[in-house]
């Protein structure tokens, strides 16, 4: 009798052990899943007006992003067959983007769902992710459409085209980890990370590319430069939007501040920008068809 109290007994602790640990899994999973809501944007503070507003800056990024890639396309055979590859890498970005936004937008009406007005998740994780798959591909292109368009010497454009191209790619697999990390501390060092090649971009437009705008024709100089600052000035804003749930947004106003902001950048890096490349290969065009 006592040996099967005492078996009893040691089964008992033994469940409540287990529960025990089991209690405390649940509470660090828990613990970690709540650090991590606002980087799956899976948070159930948002509001109907913010869903809404999200699912508006994704649609007319959509048809920015497909007006502007048929707009590019078909200009090709206004400019000089120099200026042809420039305004092709044009049209690819903000195709590839128009893509990326459409894949985007899918998933946000997958994670949630309207019932007569009120706002619900769905347990469909939003993918985020896009983007970044999105800016590993089109932004080193950003880079190599202005250098292309400038049409300096094969062994300037082939070593500026490289060394840019490579460090866009490296500032945005830094920038990665930081975006999906749970914590502001992770966030801040992959940010930091990342704004190093970001700076040795910025250096090289303002300064390594300084003697060539120099260069260029009287006529498309204002442009180039205009192209650059536009390019340096929207890509300021990604870093700013990067903080955002570091610095005081949370929730459902982080979620929307980020979505937001990302797509007002993409919209004038890619579309506006691609205008501008545009602009200047047809006036180089016509300056060279004229002399």
């Amino acid at each position: 009798m006592i040996s099967a109290c005492s078996a009893a007994r040691s089964a008992v602790e033994t469940i409540a052990t287990r529960l025990s640990l089991t209690g405390c899994c649940k509470c660090v999973q828990s613990t970690i899943f709540s650090h991590q809501v606002w980087v799956r944007q899976l948070s159930v503070n948002i509001t109907f007006a913010q869903y809404e507003l999200v699912y508006n800056a994704f649609s007319f990024a959509i048809a920015v992003m497909g007006a502007a890639t048929v707009f590019f396309f078909l200009s090709r055979s206004q400019v000089s067959p120099a200026y042809k590859t420039a305004l092709t890498l044009t049209g690819i970005v903000t195709g590839v983007a128009c893509y990326h936004y459409l894949r985007i937008f899918a998933s946000w009406e997958s994670a949630y769902a309207v019932t007569n007005g009120q706002l619900s998740l769905t347990g469909v994780k939003f993918n985020d992710a896009y983007r970044y798959v999105d800016w590993l591909l089109t932004v080193p292109l950003l880079l190599i459409e202005l250098i292309l368009v400038m049409r300096l010497t094969r062994a300037e454009t082939i070593a500026k085209s490289t060394k840019l191209g490579l460090l866009a790619a490296l500032m945005i697999v830094l920038g990665y980890p930081g975006e999906i990390a749970g914590d502001s501390g992770t966030r801040w060092l992959w940010w930091s990370l990342s704004m190093i090649p970001f700076t040795l971009i910025v250096v090289d437009l303002f300064v390594g590319l300084k003697s060539s705008i120099a260069t260029q024709p009287a006529s498309v100089r204002n442009l180039v430069s205009s192209a650059r600052l536009v390019t340096v000035l929207s890509w300021c804003f990604y870093p700013i939007v990067f903080v955002f749930p570091m610095i005081g947004f949370t929730g459902g106003s982080a979620t929307t501040a980020v979505q937001i902001g990302y797509t007002v950048c993409d919209i004038i890096s890619k579309a506006i920008f691609g205008v501008l490349i545009f602009n200047i290969a047809l006036r180089k065009s016509e300056a060279e068809h004229a002399s």
